[in-house]
């Protein structure tokens, strides 16, 4: 369920998964295939892990790799589930067809 504000959304971000709604920045967002597809593999990752599960991995994996690259930025992009989302994101069929835990595949780096 898409919901729209900008309050719950980080700033410099676009969007933010919080199951079971996709939070976006402004309205006209919701138009982009792209943005909503990255999102919706977040809900999927929520979903394997049990939810709060995920929340506990990828903030420890954030600290993991802030410790390994020295910046929030490159942090955030190396974490395993940003790095499928990324990667497949353009893939509007990839839902259809992803392997359960496909996260993990991201993990080594």
């Amino acid at each position: 369920m898409i919901r729209i504000s900008k309050h719950i959304v980080p700033k410099g971000y676009t969007g933010i998964t919080l199951f079971p709604f996709v939070f976006l920045k402004a309205v006209h967002l919701k138009n982009n295939k792209i943005l909503v597809n990255h999102e919706k593999i977040h809900l999927k990752q929520q979903i394997e892990l049990l939810i709060l599960p995920f929340y506990v991995w990828y903030v420890l994996e954030f600290f993991i790799r802030l410790l390994q690259y020295k910046t929030w930025r490159l942090a955030y992009v190396n974490i395993s589930f940003e790095r499928e989302a990324y990667v497949n994101e353009k893939q509007l069929e990839y839902l259809k067809n992803r392997p359960f835990w496909a996260f993990l595949k991201y993990l080594s780096k």
